[in-house]
């Protein structure tokens, strides 16, 4: 006998989730987890203050981008909440009215933690390359890398690993190098 159909999540779903959880709709599938620990919450916030004074608001650096800490990104019928996201502002000439974004960013940042590496690993980059995402930077405050992609033929070429304290320069961000200890907790 055949299974029945497994029912697909909502956005509804989605809007049931209590505030103090991230939930997000991959493949159908309503994905749970905590809000960031404080070491990831403080990387990704690092991060942010890096680059979103030389490219958000072009002070020191060339600007053209909208910077954003966790947006609610809708692909399709996938709901996704990246740590930290960036629109070219050539093809996101203003921000949305509405409380989420149905443009695939050109980049997107994921800060790993052990509750949500496999998610960001194997499903959100696979889905972010499907739906055009250009740059991909996975943070691991863990390890003190990050791991810089470029979508290549539809796949995900890393160009190159930073660790610890080493200076970042690297797709699309290359114009104004940060250091990557800035991003630890200690």
């Amino acid at each position: 006998m055949a299974e029945p159909a497994k029912r697909l999540a909502t956005y509804e779903d989605l809007c049931r989730v209590p505030e103090h959880l991230v939930a997000e709709i991959i493949d159908g599938e309503l994905i749970v987890h905590p809000r960031p620990a404080p070491r990831h919450a403080h990387a990704a916030s690092m991060l942010g203050g890096e680059i979103i004074h030389p490219y958000h608001k072009g002070s020191g650096g060339p600007g053209g981008w909208w910077i954003l800490d966790e947006p609610e990104v809708h692909l399709g019928a996938d709901v996704v909440v990246p740590d930290l996201a960036g629109w070219r502002r050539e093809r996101l000439p203003r921000l949305p009215d509405t409380a989420w974004f149905e443009m695939a960013p050109d980049w997107v940042c994921e800060v790993l933690s052990p509750a949500t590496c496999k998610t960001d690993r194997k499903r959100k980059m696979p889905l972010y390359a499907r739906h055009g995402v250009s740059w991909l930077w996975l943070v691991d405050p863990e390890t003190r890398t990050l791991e810089a992609y470029r979508r290549q033929d539809g796949r995900w070429l890393l160009l190159h690993t930073f660790a610890d304290q080493d200076p970042v320069a690297a797709e699309p961000f290359q114009a104004v190098p940060f250091g990557l200890g800035s991003l630890w907790a200690d």
